[in-house]
Formats: C-alpha cells, sequence, structure tokens
C-alpha cells in the first residue's frame, strides 16, 4: 500500500475546525473582554496557557485514539497514578526516577489497554473504563488515599511553574507533543494507518494494515501523555495526589469533539483539537472571572459536546458504526 494511495484514506474536513471554531473564539474573546475586568490582561492569558497546557497534551493524544474508532477513559486515572509514582521518587530524592516511573507506568496501561482491545473484540469504551477503575484503585492504595505532601525542594518544580521568557514551561511541552504527535499523523505511515482505520477497519485489515499494531500504538501515546500530564501537574501543585485527573478524561473528550473530530473515527484534525481545548479553557476562565460556579461550567461544557456531536452526526449522514 503506497502512500500516494493509502492518502484517499484521510477524509479533509476543512469547515468547522478551521474557520467555525476560531470564529468562536474570537467572539468569546469579545464577550469576557468586555464582561470580565481581567480577561483581557497578559496575566490571565498566561494563566490560561498554563492551565490548558496538560489538556492539550491528553487531548492531543486523545485525538489520534478517538481517530481509530476508539476511545480513551482511563487518562484522568493514569495522570493520578503519575503523580503518585512521581512524588515517591521526589520523596526519596530522586525526581528522574520518579518520572521515569510515572511514564513507565502510562506506557503500560496503554499497552495493556491497546493489547485488548486491538486483539480482541470488547469494545474500547469498555476496556479503558475498567482500566480506569483499576488504575485509579491502585493510586488510591499507594498512598492509602492520602496526598504525598512535604517533597524536597528540586529542579522538577520548574515544570509545572517556571518559564522560558515569558512562556510557561507546561506550555512548551505541550507545544513540543503537539509538534511530534502532528508529524506522526500526517508526515509517516503510521499517520495513513490511523485514518486508515478509523475510516473503515475491515477494508485497512484487507489492505494489509496491521490494525491490531496500530490500536496498540495510539493507546501507548495516549497513556504515554497522560502520565507526561501527571508529572507536570504535580510539578504545579508541589505534591502526589492519588484523586489528580479526575474528569479530565471527559474535558480531553469534550475538546476532541468540539474541535471537529468524529466519535466515528477517521475524520479530524489536530489543530481542531488545539481549538477546541482553548475553547474549554477561555470558557472556564471567563465564566470563572464573571464568579459562575464550576458547576455552571461544566454544564455548559457539556452542552457544547452535545452540540458538537449533533453537527458531526448531521455532517456525516447519520452514520453510524
Amino acid at each position: 500500500m503506497t502512500i500516494d494511495t493509502a492518502s484517499r484514506w484521510r477524509v479533509r474536513w476543512p469547515g468547522w475546525e478551521v474557520a467555525g471554531l476560531p470564529a468562536v473564539l474570537v467572539a468569546l474573546f469579545v464577550l469576557f473582554s468586555v464582561l470580565a475586568p481581567n480577561f483581557a490582561e497578559v496575566t490571565n492569558f498566561t494563566n490560561v496557557a498554563r492551565q490548558v497546557a496538560v489538556l492539550a497534551l491528553i487531548a492531543t493524544a486523545q485525538t489520534v485514539v478517538i481517530l481509530t474508532a476508539g476511545i480513551d477513559l482511563s487518562v484522568g486515572s493514569v495522570v493520578a497514578l503519575a503523580s503518585v509514582l512521581t512524588a515517591i521518587g521526589l520523596r526519596e530524592g530522586n525526581p528522574t526516577l520518579g518520572i521515569a516511573m510515572a511514564l513507565g507506568a502510562g506506557l503500560l496501561v496503554g499497552a495493556v489497554n491497546g493489547a485488548i482491545i486491538g486483539f480482541t473484540s470488547v469494545a474500547p469504551f469498555i476496556v479503558t473504563l475498567g482500566m480506569l477503575s483499576i488504575v485509579s484503585g491502585t493510586a488510591l492504595t499507594i498512598t492509602n488515599g492520602d496526598p504525598i505532601f512535604e517533597l524536597p525542594d528540586s529542579w522538577f518544580f520548574n515544570l509545572g511553574i517556571g518559564f522560558v521568557g515569558p512562556v510557561p514551561i507546561p506550555v512548551i511541552i505541550a507545544a513540543v507533543v503537539f509538534a511530534l504527535i502532528w508529524i506522526l499523523l500526517y508526515r509517516t505511515r503510521m499517520g495513513i494507518h490511523v485514518y486508515a482505520v478509523g475510516g473503515n477497519e475491515q477494508a485497512a485489515n484487507l489492505a494489509g494494515i496491521a490494525v491490531a499494531r496500530t490500536k496498540l500504538q495510539v493507546y501507548m501515546l495516549s497513556g504515554l501523555c497522560a502520565a507526561l500530564g501527571g508529572v507536570i501537574l504535580t510539578a504545579r501543585v508541589h505534591s502526589g495526589q492519588p484523586l489528580l485527573g479526575q474528569g479530565m478524561e471527559l474535558n480531553a473528550v469534550a475538546a476532541v469533539v468540539i474541535g471537529g473530530t468524529s466519535l466515528f473515527g477517521g475524520r479530524g484534525r489536530l489543530i481542531g483539537t488545539i481549538y477546541g481545548v482553548l475553547l474549554v479553557g477561555i470558557v472556564s476562565n471567563g465564566l470563572d472571572l464573571l464568579g459562575i460556579s464550576t458547576f455552571i461550567q461544566r454544564i455548559v461544557i457539556g452542552a457544547a459536546t452535545i452540540g458538537a456531536v449533533l453537527l458531526t452526526v448531521m455532517r456525516e449522514g447519520g452514520r453510524k458504526r
């Protein structure tokens, strides 16, 4: 299967994520600039960027998973486990070991998810939902449900609160990871396989694409990015939190879907996901500055997600998988 032939699997969808979402973001910027007194300040933009950096990491990898018609609901629990393991390494005076354990755990969780999904007929939703419970329980068991505080001073904390010039380090890390995944998705054979598997798994299999291996790879990528997100958040909060990342899987899926990626697989762009992440971040920040509770914010994000899914279904003519 040549690159030229296989490229037909990629479906270009230039409408919503290229024109519609940026227009919505501009409208939200204008609205909150008028309504919220501190919204348009540089310090607030910096704060928003730092807050959404981890979500961008996780949502970018989640996009690749969803492009294969899958979903990874275990990412929030991986964030928590990564936080606990990182804190253990820090407590022992070895932050490098802590980071290595966290990233290794993320890869392992992703590999188990990918192997079960790729080599069996069990639905990704069921597998990753079960893994969410397993990993969350593991993090709570390791710590007996208690956070790990009183970590020694270390260079490590710069990963969460440091700057390079005016740019927060978490934003730089997220940008580098986004660039690497963009190259992987749009400049390598793996990217072609991802779109092919999501577009029509049976046809992809008949075309000689290693469907199971592709699924294994994308879930390992998702686990790795979630673990990296957990490392960064640990550096930000200066503690190991066994409940860190709760609900992040839903925010990641929301950002991906709002960004125009089809839950049916095979359609979507990474840039749309970044727009979706920005929308989630701007809405949350703007409503927070207006004094609106987080409960209302969740309602708004949920409504936006449902609207995006309905838009996807209508654009695809009600296609079901």
